[in-house]
């Protein structure tokens, strides 16, 4: 599990990918995103604004993501 730390009270779920490393860029980010690959709290999530606040869980790619402060 990576743990992204929070700087302000969200992240875009996006930024989170880019910010654990599982994507290059932000346009794979939207990909990856836009095709349904990507969950947040167990739900797939196709919005790459989504904003993310602390407790968080991101999956992808059978990586995952815990949103801390």
């Amino acid at each position: 599990m990576v743990e992204v730390k929070l700087r302000d009270e969200f992240i875009r779920l996006g930024q989170a990918l880019k910010a654990a490393n599982l994507v290059e860029s932000g346009v794979m980010a939207k990909l990856v995103i836009q095709d349904g690959l990507v969950s947040v709290n167990g739900e797939v999530e196709t919005r790459r604004g989504k904003k993310l606040t602390d407790g968080d869980v991101v999956s992808f790619e059978g990586e995952t993501i815990q949103i801390v402060k």
